[in-house]
């Protein structure tokens, strides 16, 4: 290795991920360094596409790279490399990571909320899947603006794709109107099948959207799905956060960790002046995870464009980004990519 190169390499060094704590190069994040005359190059591997320090990574090296005597330059390439989850299994050979979306309750914007995450994450280049596991309320199809019946091949069901997302619902497989009257057995069954009789193939995140309450489909997911983690939501007033606590206890029975929590309808936009007014209280959600000891992920404000997006088929993520409940949906979807990298690469799970 060239003098100049072992120098870039060094400067690169110092260069810190804020939620791991160490230094780029011992992470293995840049890649492929070459020195062409005066001329750095080399990539950015990072955890996740969705990584909300991306820029001021890229601007931190770019500076050190150019610190170093004989460098005028720089070619700097973002790449990204999803780690995979500890606990993956045959069940699911090319997911790397199985999250759970839940609330303790419904009328909380769970659907919602796991549509608009899948998108984001898909738009910011990650491979996603999405599975409906709400037998009973599936809607997924109606948000993701598909109702076709997807299709078998080599025994394998085959997802539908919809805003670059792979998705596999109940109401892909029944009338609309049609109620599923079925008892736990049947439950579970449908739960498994959907699990291990669907090509998901290569994902980076397949986030399932749970049922409300702390039942069977939960319990079934668990048993037979590696999930890395929940992310539960809530609402902020308190009758929503007393079933979100329950929601979190199944999770801690099932030893499933919990990611962190979303405070959904946060505030209303009136779309006339744009005031914020709390109309379910105020920051219940942020004062809940901080009193259970998890992440609060973000606060998602209640817009009318987000019932709007929803009804069409196109989650206000992608229907109208520049939204101020789009921008949060983007900003959860960074925290909780960078939650999950950081509980992978973790040696000893999630940190105190």
């Amino acid at each position: 290795m060239s003098t100049t190169k072992e120098a870039v390499l060094t400067a690169l060094g110092t260069v810190m991920d804020p939620d791991l704590h160490r230094d780029l190069v011992s992470l293995n994040m840049i890649r492929d360094l070459e020195i062409d005359g005066s001329t750095a190059r080399f990539r950015i591997v990072l955890t996740t596409a969705a990584c909300p320090v991306k820029q001021q990574l890229e601007d931190q090296c770019r500076d050190q790279a150019l610190s170093v005597d004989g460098i005028t330059d720089t070619d700097i390439t973002m790449d990204a490399e999803v780690p995979e989850a500890k606990n993956k299994s045959d069940s699911l050979p090319g997911v790397k990571h199985v999250i759970a979306i839940a609330s303790g309750k419904g009328g909380v914007g769970k659907s919602t909320v796991t549509a608009n995450l899948a998108c984001a994450l898909a738009a910011s280049g990650a491979k996603v899947g999405l599975l409906d596991a709400d037998i009973y309320g599936p809607s997924q199809p109606l948000m993701m603006g598909v109702q076709r019946e997807p299709f078998v091949e080599n025994r394998k069901i085959i997802p539908i794709e919809a805003h670059g997302v792979k998705i596999i619902s109940m109401g892909f497989l029944v009338e609309e109107s049609a109620a599923m009257v079925w008892r736990g057995p049947m439950l579970n069954g449908a739960i498994k099948q959907f699990v291990t009789d669907v090509a998901w193939g290569e994902l980076d995140y397949l986030l399932v959207d749970l049922p409300p309450g702390t039942g069977d489909v939960q319990m079934t997911l668990a048993q037979n799905a590696p999930i890395a983690g929940a992310v539960v939501v809530t609402t902020p007033q308190n009758i929503a956060l007393l079933d979100a606590r329950r929601g979190v206890t199944m999770f801690e029975k099932l030893n499933v960790p919990v990611f962190g929590i979303v405070e959904n309808m946060s505030v209303f936009i009136c779309p006339e002046c744009g005031h914020a007014e709390p109309i379910f209280s105020a920051d219940g959600g942020q004062h809940f995870a901080a009193e259970i000891g998890t992440n609060f992920l973000g606060a998602i404000p209640l817009e009318p464009a987000v019932r709007e997006a929803s009804d069409n088929g196109t989650p206000v993520v992608l229907a109208r980004p520049e939204s101020r409940s789009a921008v949060a949906f983007r900003h959860l979807a960074e925290q909780l990519a960078a939650r999950v990298s950081t509980v992978a690469m973790s040696d000893s799970g999630i940190p105190e």
